[in-house]
């Protein structure tokens, strides 16, 4: 992108300040982790009683090792995780709530939220798989564990197109109608 995604914004809002607005409607405690920076980063996130940082220093090594810097500061009561991309801004707080509550009905370790039959992000994983989470090859991220046994993912269809709009390039925000990066980082 030529800047940190955190920062970029969407009708006056960082992509960081939607995405913990979206989620807070939900989580009862929301793990933000940052890597690139960091300290620009961390200056941009919401201050919220229930909002944790966490710090990757591996951030180099791709999304997987983000979610297990973020795993390691989730309480232990918790019974699963609702993982986001900061590249996903617009995905709404209904949207969260929905794949929440499904999955308390329907028992699967892994719910992933779909639209128009395209997978996409949020995605809810079980306590039960952070072992295996935590144990999965960086340069395969949590894919293989989302594949490593079909028969415990269920999908949940929501019109949210934010789901399957993963902006990682100047052009992908252009093709998305949003303003570019700043010219400087």
């Amino acid at each position: 992108m030529g800047f940190p995604k955190p920062l970029l914004k969407l009708n006056g809002d960082t992509f960081v300040a939607r995405a913990a607005a979206a989620m807070l409607e939900v989580a009862d405690r929301l793990v933000i982790v940052i890597g690139a920076h960091a300290d620009r980063v961390r200056a941009a996130v919401p201050t919220h009683p229930r909002i944790v940082v966490v710090e990757n220093p591996q951030w180099r090594f791709g999304q997987l090792s983000s979610l297990k810097a973020g795993l390691t500061a989730i309480s232990p009561d918790c019974e699963a995780a609702i993982v986001h991309l900061i590249d996903h801004p617009t995905v709404m707080g209904s949207s969260f709530r929905a794949l929440a509550e499904e999955y308390g009905r329907l028992g699967k370790p892994i719910l992933i939220a779909r639209y128009r039959g395209r997978r996409g992000h949020p995605v809810i994983f079980s306590r039960t798989l952070f072992p295996e989470l935590a144990a999965a090859p960086e340069e395969q991220g949590a894919r293989v564990v989302v594949n490593a046994d079909p028969s415990r993912v269920a999908y949940l269809d929501l019109d949210d197109p934010g789901i399957v709009l993963d902006l990682d390039t100047p052009e992908d925000l252009e093709r998305a109608g949003l303003p570019g990066p700043p010219s400087s980082t």
